[in-house]
C-alpha cells in the first residue's frame, strides 16, 4: 500500500523587499597601492575605471559586513526577524572553512533557527543567492528569505599582483526576498565552464601552505581572457535574462552587472543597446570589485541615488571565478 506524502506549496511569486549594504571602513585611493605594482593612477584608471576602493580595518571580517548589511535590509524591509527561516551567504572569504558565514548572521540579526547556509559562486553569488531564495519560497520550503553577498577580499590578494589586486575591495550587500502577488523575480538564466576554472583562481591550497610549499594563497586573474569572456559570452546571458523575463533593454530602469571593470560594465551597456533612460550602475569607480557583494551594494548605491527607480525593472548579472555565470531581472524595491 502506498502513502501519498505532503508536498508543501508556496505562493506563486517572490519579490526583493529591501536592500541593505555595508563597506569597508577605508577609502584606499590608487595612490596608496601603485608602488607595489609599478602602475599610476592614470593606468588604473584607464584600464578599469576605480578611483577609489573600500576596505576593511584587520578587526572587521566578512561576518561583520554580512551582519551589517543584513540587519539593515531586515530593518527597511518590515519583516519580524523571526518569520524569516532561510539565510544564504554568498562568499568566498569566509575567514574559517567551518562554521558557515550564514549560520552566525542569521542568529546575529534574530533569525536563529533558520535554514542556513553559504554558496561559493564568486561574483555571480548574489544571484545565485536570488534565484535559489525565489524557488525556495515559491516551493513552499521557506516564507522569507535573505540572500547576502558578503567579501573581504583584502585578506586574499598580494599587493604586489597586478592582475586584480589592485581593483579588490571590501563590503557587503544584503537583500530580503518573500510572497508577492505579481512576479518580482524573472527566470535565473545561470550555467557554468569549469574549463576555464583557472583565468581567476587561488594560486595555491591551504594544504600547500601549510607545508610550506606555497606562501600565503591569492586571488588571480588572466585579465584579457576574462575580459573577453566577459564581453562577448556574458552579454548573450544578458540578453537571454531579458528574453526570459519577456521583457526588452527599453523596458528597464536599471542595468547592475558585476562591478569587475568599468570598459566590461560601459561595453556591456554598448553591446545591449541599452537606450540613455536606463541606469547604468558604476559602484566600482569608488567601491572597488566586491565579488559576491559587488551587484547588491551597487543596487543600493542606485536607490539611494535615485529612488524614482523604485519599482522599475534591473536587469542583473553576475560572472566569475568558477568560470560561473547567473543573470535576472528583478523589479526594484
Amino acid at each position: 500500500m502506498s502513502v501519498a506524502l505532503n508536498q508543501p506549496v508556496g505562493p506563486a511569486h517572490t519579490r526583493i523587499y529591501a536592500y541593505g549594504a555595508a563597506r569597508g571602513e577605508n577609502v584606499v585611493p590608487n595612490e596608496d597601492i601603485i608602488g607595489p605594482i609599478d602602475s599610476s593612477d592614470e593606468w588604473i584608471r584607464q584600464r578599469t575605471g576605480v578611483i577609489t576602493r573600500v576596505r576593511a580595518v584587520a578587526t572587521t571580517t566578512a561576518v561583520d559586513l554580512a551582519t551589517d548589511a543584513a540587519r539593515e535590509a531586515v530593518e527597511r524591509s518590515g519583516v519580524d526577524p523571526h518569520q524569516i527561516d532561510a539565510v544564504i551567504v554568498a562568499t568566498i572569504s569566509n575567514p574559517r572553512q567551518t562554521p558557515s558565514v550564514s549560520a552566525i548572521v542569521a542568529d546575529r540579526i534574530g533569525a536563529n533557527s533558520a535554514a542556513a547556509y553559504d554558496l561559493n559562486a564568486a561574483c555571480a553569488g548574489f544571484a545565485y543567492g536570488v534565484a535559489q531564495a525565489d524557488a525556495l519560497i515559491r516551493g513552499g520550503v521557506a516564507h522569507y528569505a535573505v540572500v547576502v553577498g558578503a567579501e573581504k577580499l583584502s585578506d586574499i590578494i598580494d599587493p604586489t599582483d597586478r592582475s586584480i589586486s589592485f581593483l579588490l575591495g571590501d563590503g557587503a550587500g544584503a537583500a530580503v526576498i518573500g510572497p508577492s502577488e505579481t512576479p518580482g523575480i524573472g527566470p535565473t538564466v545561470w550555467g557554468s565552464d569549469g574549463s576555464k576554472s583557472e583565468l581567476v583562481a587561488m594560486n595555491g591550497t591551504l594544504t600547500q601552505f601549510r607545508d610550506g610549499l606555497v606562501p600565503w594563497p591569492t586571488i588571480r586573474q588572466e585579465g584579457p581572457s576574462v575580459f573577453r569572456w566577459a564581453v562577448w559570452e556574458m552579454v548573450k546571458v544578458a540578453r537571454q535574462a531579458l528574453e526570459a523575463a519577456g521583457v526588452g533593454p527599453g523596458d528597464l530602469a536599471a542595468f547592475i552587472p558585476h562591478q569587475a571593470n568599468m570598459r566590461i560594465v560601459d561595453e556591456f551597456a554598448k553591446q545591449l543597446k541599452l537606450p540613455e533612460s536606463v541606469a547604468v550602475a558604476h559602484d566600482i569607480e569608488t567601491t572597488g570589485n566586491t565579488s559576491a557583494a559587488s551587484i547588491p551594494l551597487a543596487t543600493h548605491r542606485l536607490l539611494q541615488e535615485h529612488p524614482e527607480l523604485s519599482g522599475g525593472l534591473a536587469l542583473q548579472i553576475g560572472f566569475g571565478a568558477g568560470l560561473v555565470f547567473g543573470a535576472q531581472v528583478v523589479v526594484l524595491p
